[in-house]
């Protein structure tokens, strides 16, 4: 269940990259939902196996290679996912980074289980 609505975050953070960053489309809710479930599983599978390839350039540059290897993991799910388009490689550093912000944002408020947290005083 946690995740299929993280599935679902996705598709709205993808959606909500393609109304505000220029250069990235979306053409209805099939092809963002694709989008997002394929974004989910290139994160899960392909994203750890690049990031241990390049280690030494990520350490190199203090990290901002992540931010490469970011754009280009959301850059691939576009070349695959028809009707979602990204037209150059800022536009798809600057998609990953706010489905990214988004994503996180969204996991901090989902447990595992997919039940929304709820904050409690004490």
């Amino acid at each position: 269940m946690g995740f299929l609505l993280r599935v679902v975050m996705n598709t709205l953070a993808i959606v909500l990259a393609g109304s505000v960053i220029p250069g990235i489309e979306v053409d209805g809710l099939v092809p963002a939902l694709g989008a997002g479930l394929l974004l989910g599983i290139v994160n899960a599978v392909i994203r750890p196996v690049l990031l241990v390839l390049t280690l030494p350039i990520t350490l190199f540059t203090l990290g901002l290679f992540l931010l490469v290897l970011n754009g280009l993991c959301f850059w691939f799910v576009a070349i695959v996912v028809n009707g979602f388009y990204v037209a150059g490689f800022w536009s798809a550093v600057g998609g990953a980074l706010l489905v990214s912000a988004t994503s996180w944002v969204a996991t901090a408020f989902v447990s595992d289980r997919g039940r929304i947290a709820i904050i409690t005083r004490r």
